[in-house]
């Protein structure tokens, strides 16, 4: 696998050559101060060019990266295009995902991100910017607004998954406790973490930090709101999912002096243990 320094030079040393290239900047992970370094982290590049449909037209330029094992071009079909990424895994296992920004866009792309590094700049035109930061992406301190309206989705739902796993229709149950249930349990969770740190900690993409963060038994809590595809596991899932929502709810809401409406929780849970009660032959509740 090629090392981080032989990517970086490689990516240079053909902005160097290209006189379309004015300017490369790197961000993401590998520009990240508190993003744990290992061997998967992608190399998040941008090339400010003075034109891009030539790169477009013929893109035998980005074959001088090496071998790939896969690309993707998301906006191959875009009719607008100001901005063109490529995705590329190489078969050494290494990933660059490469954007060419028109150089007359460079002031809005450098306000974007605050993990933005310049690596060249040709014409010596680009403001100078600060050390990159993950600041953008900490936790962010809930309204009151957003803490009953997480917990108002969360409740709701979960009626949804128990009528699927009595209707014995798992694709419909596992689809609302994944994709709708959980994620407002995760979002409960990463509030107690942004309280616990002052709101100065980013828990990454897809809560991929979450488990530095929580206590050992809240995160075993935590796993056990993962389910198999049988029908009595996720209805244990759903339970594990109601108990470490209300205390992790009625935590934040103390700390940050919110309402916790218990009477919606009662009443769905309760609501909920009837339907799992329910024999498979009944007419009514």
């Amino acid at each position: 696998m090629r090392s981080e320094q032989e990517m970086v030079d490689l990516i240079l040393s053909l902005a160097k050559r290209d006189d379309r290239i004015r300017a490369v900047a790197m961000n993401g992970s590998r520009t990240n101060p508190n993003a744990p370094k290992d061997l998967f982290q992608d190399f998040d590049i941008v090339y400010l060019v003075n034109e891009m449909d030539s790169f477009i037209q013929d893109e035998k330029w980005i074959d001088i990266f090496g071998e790939r094992i896969i690309m993707q071009t998301p906006e191959k079909r875009s009719l607008s295009c100001n901005r063109y990424p490529y995705l590329m895994l190489f078969s050494d296992g290494n990933r660059i995902d490469l954007t060419l920004i028109p150089l007359n866009k460079k002031d809005e792309y450098l306000q974007e991100d605050k993990l933005t590094v310049i690596l060249l700049d040709k014409d010596q035109t680009l403001p100078d910017i600060a050390p990159p930061t993950d600041k953008d992406y900490w936790v962010k301190r809930p309204s009151e607004e957003d803490f009953l309206t997480c917990c108002n989705e969360f409740w709701w739902v979960a009626t949804y998954v128990a009528k699927g796993l009595w209707r014995k229709e798992i694709l419909y149950a596992q689809e609302h406790l994944n994709n709708y249930v959980q994620p407002m349990l995760l979002k409960m969770l990463e509030w107690q973490v942004g309280i616990q740190n002052d709101f100065a900690v980013s828990i990454g993409k897809c809560g991929k930090y979450l488990e530095k963060f929580l206590p050992e038994d809240t995160w075993r809590e935590l796993m056990t709101t993962f389910s198999d595809g049988k029908y009595e596991s996720v209805w244990k899932a759903l339970f594990s999912m109601t108990n470490l929502f209300r205390a992790t709810a009625k935590s934040v809401a103390e700390s940050l002096n919110f309402e916790y409406h218990d009477d919606d929780d009662k009443r769905v849970t309760n609501y909920l243990k009837q339907v799992k009660e329910l024999p498979s032959n009944a007419v009514e509740i």
